[in-house]
């Protein structure tokens, strides 16, 4: 009888380019996890289920321009 392993990563697919991303068992709201193919960044939203992906904000340089 095999044991059920309980600390398995969640996979996902990515919104932008619908590739594969794993979201890591030990993962926390808020975290930002990154795209391996198309590179775009997603934070972590505690959900009913785990979690969802939104759009990272990503900050720029602000020059004072």
């Amino acid at each position: 009888m095999m044991k059920r392993r309980e600390n398995r990563d969640k996979m996902t697919n990515c919104p932008e380019c619908d590739a594969k991303m794993t979201i890591p068992n030990d993962a926390v709201e808020g975290e930002i996890v990154t795209c391996p193919d198309c590179g775009a960044s997603y934070e972590l939203v505690k959900a009913s289920e785990g979690f969802e992906l939104k759009p990272a904000q990503t900050v720029g340089e602000d020059w004072g321009q």
